[in-house]
């Protein structure tokens, strides 16, 4: 017997845009502290070859970040804030090479990413990196907050 058919929501660009804004900050917040950290290690030490990798480690915070978090979890910090979720193109649950694969072009070569989304793949929402790494990014549903759909809860003030 197949599987019978859902509807899968794609998400919209705004959503997507904030979703990646938010953790762009966040990453670079944790970022600029580190960088902040190891320039006082510097100074007690004498050493200024502590400080220099931080400046040009943003795009690889954020691959790694986004790797590790959407390729457990479809969701990295801002995506949970925004409702939507890294899936494949079954709506599916991706692994870390693909979220590698799709990080890589938002980590790295954003401009370039999206205006051949927009250009190519217009109408189905895609960046050039989801369509290379086969994902979508979808709206998540109640469904996905880790309770059965086949199964009721009735918690103690509904009594």
């Amino acid at each position: 017997m197949a599987d019978s058919p859902h509807t899968l929501y794609i998400a919209a660009w705004d959503d997507r845009f904030l979703a990646w804004l938010l953790d762009v900050v966040l990453v670079g917040i944790v970022l600029s502290a580190l960088g902040e950290a190891a320039g006082a290690f510097s100074l007690v030490t004498g050493s200024l070859s502590f400080t220099s990798p931080f400046a040009g480690l943003n795009g690889l915070g954020l691959f790694v970040y986004w790797t590790v978090l959407e390729g457990r979890q479809g969701q990295s910090a801002g995506k949970v804030v925004m409702n939507i979720a890294v899936r494949d193109e079954r709506g599916k649950a991706i692994g870390y090479g693909t979220a590698a694969i799709e990080s890589f072009g938002k980590a790295f070569l954003l401009p370039l990413d999206v205006l051949v989304g927009w250009l190519a793949y217009e109408e189905e929402g895609l960046r050039l990196f989801n369509k290379l790494s086969s994902t979508i990014v979808v709206e998540t549903d109640e469904e996905e907050t880790g309770k059965p759909s086949d199964v009721e809860y009735v918690y103690p003030s509904e009594k």
